[in-house]
């Protein structure tokens, strides 16, 4: 088995409360009938959830993003993946906590 394979099972199993809710959400095309995946490799990363009919890359960030080496990090993930001709959307914990309808309004508008 991959690595890639066996960490995304872990990131699966291991899912933020913020993941589930997003992804109650968009599995079994429940969102625009869009296919979605979650914990998805794609290159040397993992995705949080990715949509390859419409590339799209949805990434949840928590609070250690903030730090100078993480957002260096993303940055580098955000521009690699552009590079591949994906959409990326990031949304804070905070957002999917507070604003879902909101977080979902921002993806189907990019939709």
């Amino acid at each position: 088995m991959k690595i890639e394979t066996k960490i995304s099972r872990k990131l699966r199993k291991d899912s933020t409360p913020q993941e589930i809710i997003l992804w109650s959400r968009l599995r079994n095309r429940g969102f625009n009938n869009l296919k979605f995946r979650r914990q998805y490799p794609i290159s040397h990363y993992v995705v949080d959830f990715i949509c390859f009919e419409k590339k799209i890359i949805i990434e949840i960030d928590g609070w250690h993003h903030k730090e100078e080496n993480q957002e260096r990090y993303d940055c580098e993930r955000t521009k690699h993946f552009k590079e591949l001709g994906f959409i990326v959307i990031r949304f804070w914990n905070d957002e999917i906590n507070n604003n879902l309808n909101g977080a979902m309004l921002k993806i189907e508008e990019i939709v």
